[in-house]
């Protein structure tokens, strides 16, 4: 009788843990669809919105030119198509290497007008048989303005060891970058800047200290993105990560989702649990996200596990979380790569959906959604943003270790809200559009605008 309840008892923890609908309905938003063609291609897109409702997207180069190649930068107002920049990354050297930008790339445009960039960089030997990857801060002053060109940005090396998937924030004049090390630990490093970009410094690492979380993160987690919050200058980070007793060097099993905050610039974190499911889940599918409201400080995150996306919010600065729900309806059956993006008590969330029952599924048909809530997740609206199948096929998100053509997503799109008029404008990637010289799929980015 002790042993059939003790199954008992672990049945019901095991279903507490699996999260209850979050009476998502589907919407009627609208949009506009502008596809960004360039002839090399683009992919992994990331989309940011400045207060006065100017506009900047990067996508990162896909067909390789030594004579060109980076991440490109777009600028424009809401509503229009912006006016294609150039090469965010290019003009960085280092003696001895040859340079190459486009790795991975995330930014900002700060309250003081600046756009904030970080871009994940090659250092590449002259014979091109040996790269190493470090981090790079690209710093653009103006970016508001009619008259603003890339020749006004500076450029520099914040880190150039083995290093991975980095991301920037800022609370005015103090910028924050974050990192994986990718050579010795896959800690996350962060670095401040207390000058808008131009100057970085060590400070403290999110998941260092944490005890069992450490243990369970060390070479094993997923660093999601970073925020500050202009309304209590907190700063947050997300991450995925296993859990102790796991084989590590054998299995992936990032089955916990942690937030961590820090209340001094970065110096000291502290990791909260928000969510976790059994083995062997796992939150990989692919980047956790984290956004905060700068209305009202409410910290909200999103994350998948392969076939839903997951939703939880706090309140109170992160100390504590609410149940986390899923968002996602049908068509959107299975659901990967989730963002977010929240403002004035409006909150979206964006995914990769189809019918098919697995992102696996070689037949699987891909569209772009947008999931909104104005009540803290107590329930969402599921719109559709794309308006054509932007994939066919598997979606990979294994890294390299992917098939060719299951990953020509890459890892990453975006969202983000125009603070004017809460209109979301979402940047995603389109591998249906064109075709390269070989007659393989060139992706592209598409930019969505909500009407």
């Amino acid at each position: 009788m002790r042993k059939i309840l003790l199954v008992v008892i672990l049945v019901v923890l095991t279903l507490s843990a699996v999260s209850a609908l979050a009476g998502t309905i589907s919407g009627s938003l609208t949009f506009s669809n502008s596809a960004l063609l360039r002839p090399e291609g683009e992919s992994e897109p990331a989309i940011g919105i400045a207060s006065d409702g100017t506009m900047a997207v990067t996508g990162l180069q896909w067909l390789f030119d030594p004579n060109f190649f980076g991440t490109h930068l777009w600028v424009g107002p809401f509503g229009s198509t912006p006016t294609f920049e150039g090469l965010l990354d290019s003009g960085l050297r280092k003696p001895g290497k040859i340079v190459f930008g486009s790795g991975d790339a995330d930014f900002d445009i700060g309250s003081t007008g600046t756009l904030h960039a970080t871009t994940l960089i090659f250092f590449i030997n002259p014979v091109f048989n040996k790269a190493q990857l470090g981090v790079s801060a690209v710093i653009c002053p103006n970016v508001t303005s009619p008259s603003f060109s890339l020749t006004g940005c500076s450029r520099h090396f914040v880190d150039t060891t083995e290093s991975d998937r980095d991301w920037i924030t800022s609370d005015g004049p103090h910028v924050y970058l974050s990192y994986h090390d990718s050579g010795v630990s896959s800690l996350i490093h962060v670095q401040r800047s207390d000058d808008d970009g131009f100057t970085w410094h060590r400070v403290g690492d999110p998941i260092v200290g944490h005890g069992r979380t450490t243990a369970g993160a060390t070479f094993n987690n997923i660093q999601g993105n970073l925020v500050a919050d202009s309304l209590t200058h907190n700063v947050y980070d997300i991450y995925a990560s296993g859990q102790p007793g796991i084989l590590k060097a054998k299995t992936f099993t990032a089955n916990h989702i942690f937030v961590s905050r820090s209340t001094d610039g970065g110096k000291h974190w502290t990791s909260t649990l928000v969510f976790q499911l059994p083995p062997p889940a796992t939150f990989d599918n692919v980047f956790p996200a984290i956004a905060v409201d700068p209305a009202n400080g409410n910290v909200y995150a999103t994350f998948s596990e392969g076939h839903h996306v997951y939703f939880s919010m706090s309140s109170d600065q992160g100390t504590t979380w609410s149940p986390a729900v899923i968002v996602n309806i049908a068509p959107a059956t299975t659901a990967i790569f989730p963002w977010i993006a929240a403002n004035a008590g409006r909150v979206d969330v964006v995914y990769y959906g189809t019918t098919a029952a697995s992102k696996n599924d070689p037949s699987a048909v891909w569209n772009t959604y947008l999931a909104q809530t104005t009540d803290n997740g107590a329930s969402f609206t599921q719109s559709m943003a794309s308006n054509s199948p932007n994939h066919v096929g598997e979606i990979c998100t294994n890294g390299t270790g992917c098939a060719p053509g299951t990953r020509n997503l890459l890892d990453l799109f975006k969202v983000a809200i125009n603070p004017g008029d809460g209109r979301a404008g979402i940047i995603y990637t389109d591998d249906t559009l064109t075709k390269d010289s070989s007659g393989n799929p060139l992706p592209q980015i598409v930019l969505a605008q909500q009407q």
